[in-house]
């Protein structure tokens, strides 16, 4: 398939309540413009892209439109209703709003505002040849399976209390770990993920969607192979305020060069 011959729509998901952020992440300034408008970005730069859809919250749409409309529809950006709860309904809503003549649809975080026009390139070069395509970077730390249980320190909360503190009593808890797995071959998954537009709403026309946490996972119970390209660590999703910290240096630093590969940030 040529440049000229594909054709995204791009979704970016923004219904979430930003519960672990305690605030409106979305809305938080990032160089003098919101999170969501530097997640929304690159895609403006690329000719494949004919169609920008904002899933927001359903709710709240109308405060919403108030707040980002206008800097969204400058990009030519449409506000959707997005799904109450989950993600994946916010995808599906969304699907119902792609034009007929999208080859492709493209589904980006909107508290993902760090990416980069190299990483865009990969992932779109791929898609014109694959039906489904996901960046992502290769696991460099030591994962552990931990339970679910918060345990103290010490059994006894008295000794804890006799050797830390009352202050120290919270910071002596943690959970214990089941084991230790091997991170051969494991991948952390970013987005934006693109699929074929037909792909993908065969995709979520599946019933039992509840639980989906990315788009790839549902496309996969079609039988359908992902293809993984290389991500970025610099294109890290805005969850906590630390994210955007970091979100705040990095954008305050020259754009990934060509040489910039997952597991390597410049400055």
């Amino acid at each position: 398939m040529t440049t000229s011959d594909i054709r995204v729509c791009l979704i970016v998901t923004a219904a979430g309540s930003s519960t672990r952020f305690g605030a409106d992440k979305l809305g938080e300034d990032l160089g003098g413009r919101p999170v969501l408008l530097r997640a929304v970005e690159p895609f403006t730069k690329r000719d494949e892209v004919v169609r920008i859809l904002v899933a927001a919250p359903p709710a709240s749409i109308e405060e919403f439109r108030g707040r980002f409309g206008p800097t969204l529809s400058f990009h030519g950006a449409v506000i959707v209703p997005g799904g109450a709860k989950a993600r994946w309904e916010s995808v599906r809503a969304a699907l119902e709003h792609v034009p007929a003549d999208c080859t492709h649809v493209a589904i980006h975080d909107g508290a993902r505002p760090c990416l980069s026009g190299e990483l865009l390139e990969r992932v779109f070069a791929a898609a014109r040849v694959r039906d489904a395509v996901v960046p992502a970077v290769d696991v460099a730390d030591t994962v552990k399976r931990v339970g679910s249980e918060r345990v103290a320190a010490a059994e006894d909360d008295a000794l804890a209390d006799a050797i830390l503190g009352d202050a120290g009593r919270e910071g002596s808890q943690g959970r214990l770990v089941r084991e230790t797995i091997d991170r051969e071959g494991l991948v952390l998954v970013q987005t934006p993920q693109v699929f074929r537009a037909d792909v993908l709403r065969r995709a979520y026309a599946q019933e039992g969607l509840d639980g989906a946490t990315d788009d790839a996972s549902i496309v996969e119970r079609l039988g359908v192979r992902v293809m993984v390209v290389e991500g970025e660590m610099r294109n890290l999703k805005v969850t906590t305020k630390s994210d955007l910290a970091l979100a705040r240096i990095l954008s305050s630093t020259r754009p990934a060069s060509s040489g910039d590969r997952a597991g390597h940030l410049r400055f």
